[in-house]
């Protein structure tokens, strides 16, 4: 049973790994092209939001870029793990306090708490996707 659901899962591997570093290429974009949106929701206990919106932004760009290269797959996909774990705290922080994000359409500056508490375990879902290519290309 668990080879069928392997090979099925495999047949999506490849092209789902090209959506995947394209989402996190234009997610990564957009920090530099509305900074101050994700300035909004880091967390207040955190050093300078603005330098840690950037270094996330160059860091989706560059793993979501990994990711499409085969060489450097593997460990852009570890990294993508290891910064869906770094940006959980802003989930967090949005799901906990009543954030209206300014800069946005108006139907999305007060994400309801429904949406915000549904993006955590969300997070781990993208998190699994990461870790499906940190397995070795036979492998789901």
């Amino acid at each position: 049973m668990r080879d069928v659901v392997r090979n099925r899962l495999g047949r999506y591997k490849r092209p789902l790994r090209y959506v995947m570093g394209v989402l996190y290429v234009v997610a990564g974009a957009m920090h530099f092209v509305v900074p101050q949106v994700y300035v909004q929701v880091v967390p207040p206990s955190l050093p300078r939001p603005l330098a840690l919106v950037y270094l996330s932004g160059i860091a989706e760009i560059l793993l979501g870029l990994g990711v499409l290269v085969p060489r450097t797959r593997r460990i852009a996909a570890w990294g993508l793990v290891l910064l869906l774990l770094a940006v959980f705290p802003a989930n967090v922080y949005m799901a906990t306090h009543d954030v209206v994000l300014e800069g946005v359409p108006e139907w999305a500056s007060e994400p309801s708490d429904a949406a915000t508490w549904a993006r955590l375990p969300f997070q781990g879902v993208l998190l699994l996707w990461a870790w499906w290519y940190t397995r070795p290309d036979g492998t789901a």
